[in-house]
């Protein structure tokens, strides 16, 4: 007999609250894993979606099961699996979402969720399931960004230690804004292990944070003078390009622009990866007038960054993850197989922001959709199973 499932269900295209029910349990195919979920971790897209209906990945058929950041127990494995075990502490991204996948048993929020081997990685005992589950989708995200032959394809990858300056040279560097967001902090520790200095945007209570995950140097958000500080922080430096892990599109093309321009070794990237926008509040997407005055805001601000792009010649290009699920991808071969089981172990790499605990049970994730659309700064909501 297979375990009882049970999920919470967003059960039509604005369906609030969603609703725990009973859910099938679907066992693995060949390079698949089950995970008995210990602990699942909240992202903007789970709320958005609930709010914004349709007009965020349409593409799902209801009801579903939503989810995508999962840490626990591997009960079952499929014929081909070879780097795990029944019995093994992972972390896994649930591709239930993503194009191509459309499938409720990958969803996060249940008790047993299918995820495929190339997105799971082992965690190390000092690694708790609460800790463990704020990487996933932010990881991914931060790696497609940064790798990715498409965006900034940065021309090392990271490693267990990271390549010494003797070996890579020491004046390469990244920015970054939105230092302490979740992306933001994955961001950092990976440009950091492939050998990179990283220069990124915080707000000043949160500087020692960003720092503690390897940044170099931490500039304020605030500041009506951050461009000018960041330029004349990476005088020398070989920019290799910027990532916008929350809004900060604008700072990016201007310094970008303006070091590319004076730059004289011709290595430089004029390319923005953008991993998304800052949501508004709940009541404004809550109304069709207000989601409407959202997606007309967020047309005007991508219009103006557009000509700030072409005036700069910097070019900005939104994380888009398209092809996440093809096998042996650039993210799943150098994060989750290659570098991040080792650098978990090594305490090279640690789990970042910290979870902020709402509660026990799929009863509380809607609770904890809340919380995280209320807002939090360096923390990642999460709900224990």
């Amino acid at each position: 007999m297979p375990p009882e499932n049970s999920a919470a269900w967003l059960p039509a295209k604005s369906g609030k609250p969603l609703k725990v029910g009973p859910a099938p349990y679907t066992s693995p195919a060949a390079s698949e894993i089950v995970v008995k979920n210990g602990a699942v971790a909240i992202n903007p897209v789970d709320w958005a979606k609930q709010l914004m209906g349709n007009m965020l990945l349409g593409q799902i058929k209801y009801p579903f099961i939503i989810g995508e950041d999962v840490a626990g127990e591997v009960v079952e494995v499929g014929s081909k699996v070879q780097r795990f075990r029944m019995g093994d502490r992972v972390l896994g991204h649930a591709m239930a979402v993503a194009p191509g996948s459309n499938k409720p048993a990958e969803g996060g929020f249940q008790k047993y969720t299918v995820i495929r081997e190339m997105y799971a990685a082992s965690i190390p005992e000092w690694i708790s399931y609460e800790q463990a589950c704020v990487l996933p989708l932010t990881l991914s995200t931060a790696a497609y960004g940064l790798f990715h032959k498409d965006f900034l394809a940065l021309d090392s990858a990271p490693t267990v230690p990271p390549p010494p300056p003797t070996v890579i040279g020491n004046n390469r560097a990244i920015f970054i804004t939105g230092g302490s967001s979740s992306v933001g902090s994955n961001a950092i520790q990976l440009a950091v292990s492939a050998g990179y200095q990283v220069y990124a945007t915080a707000s000043p209570k949160n500087f020692a944070y960003v720092e503690k995950l390897g940044a170099t140097r931490v500039f304020d958000y605030h500041s009506t003078t951050v461009i000018d500080d960041v330029i004349t922080a990476l005088n020398g430096k070989t920019l290799a390009g910027a990532y916008a892990s929350i809004g900060g599109i604008d700072t990016c093309i201007k310094i970008l622009g303006q070091v590319n321009h004076d730059s004289k070794t011709g290595a430089n990237k004029n390319l923005v990866a953008v991993s998304g926008f800052g949501l508004p509040a709940q009541r404004q997407l809550s109304t069709s007038a207000g989601t409407a005055t959202f997606m007309a805001s967020t047309i005007w601000t991508l219009g103006r960054n557009a000509i700030l792009s072409l005036l700069r010649g910097v070019r900005f290009k939104f994380v888009d993850g398209k092809d996440f699920l093809e096998d042996d991808n650039v993210v799943s071969r150098l994060v989750y197989r290659d570098f991040l089981p080792r650098a978990l172990a090594a305490r090279q790499f640690v789990p970042a922001p910290e979870p902020l605990v709402v509660g026990q049970g799929l009863d509380r994730i809607q609770e904890a959709m809340e919380v995280h659309e209320k807002g939090v700064s360096a923390k990642k909501v999460v709900v224990l199973l």
